[in-house]
């Protein structure tokens, strides 16, 4: 499918919401849940008008980055690029979700440079605000703080995004017909295996005893009463919201 203008530039503030520090969609500038490959994947194929294979294939690539923390300020890939262009690209090629995890991996690799060039203007808004705190001028230094760096980062996360969804199908439509065979094989192959490995490196982070428990329960409740996923997502939510609310000696001693 050929994606429009219209379109590309829709895909492109999608991208934008979801950037690390857009304060649209977050608390405080902080991660927005737009950045989630599964959400953003969502809103691409509605805004192309597959919403059922945005989901699909949103999700396929989410698993990878399923344990994904920016830690200190780092971003080693950029999850929210791999799932809004990656998804927007395997739609409009027709490409599916094990193929679609391999395109995307690249992509959110190349969205650190995108983060880099925010971060580094962002450097000269600052010291304007310094400037303007040794004036004790609070609205300009209110006004350092969203106006400027917003339009820059909007800028530069849509325009780009926008081009490479538009200009980028085609490409990948007629790079995916020259590996047809063998090579696109190899890709489905190697798309299979990343989210194992986003799994794993999740199933690492829980691995603790407190966390542990938690998990086993969810399979138990899966495996052997049977239980539909969803269900288990809302027992799941309610134990954590009381857990969370509930002081720890009131638990078990949990600590």
């Amino acid at each position: 499918m050929q994606i429009s203008f219209i379109q590309a530039i829709l895909i492109g503030v999608v991208y934008y919401l979801g950037v690390t520090g857009t304060p649209w969609l977050s608390l405080l500038g902080s991660i927005s849940f737009m950045q989630k490959p599964l959400v953003a994947g969502t809103v691409v194929g509605i805004i192309l008008g597959d919403p059922v294979q945005g989901v699909i294939i949103g999700a396929a690539i989410q698993l990878p980055y399923i344990a994904f923390i920016s830690a200190g300020g780092t971003a080693p890939v950029d999850p929210g690029l791999a799932g809004t262009l990656g998804t927007a690209l395997a739609i409009a090629s027709g490409a599916d979700p094990k193929t679609a995890v391999t395109l995307a991996m690249p992509i959110g690799l190349l969205g650190t440079v995108i983060w880099v060039a925010h971060m580094t203007i962002d450097v000269f808004f600052v010291h304007m605000a310094d400037k303007a705190a040794e004036e004790g001028n609070l609205d300009r230094i209110n006004f350092l703080h969203v106006v400027p760096p917003q339009i820059i980062l909007f800028l530069i996360s849509v325009i780009p995004v926008t081009f490479a969804a538009y200009y980028g199908a085609g490409a990948v439509t007629s790079i995916l017909g020259y590996l047809e065979g063998t090579p696109l094989h190899v890709l489905q192959v190697i798309g299979g295996l990343l989210p194992a490995l986003g799994i794993a490196m999740n199933l690492r982070s829980i691995n603790r005893p407190n966390t542990m428990l938690f998990f086993i329960l969810g399979f138990v409740m899966s495996i052997y009463m049977g239980l539909d996923v969803i269900v288990i997502a809302v027992l799941g939510a309610i134990i954590a919201y009381l857990y969370t609310i509930t002081p720890r000696n009131e638990i078990g001693g949990l600590s």
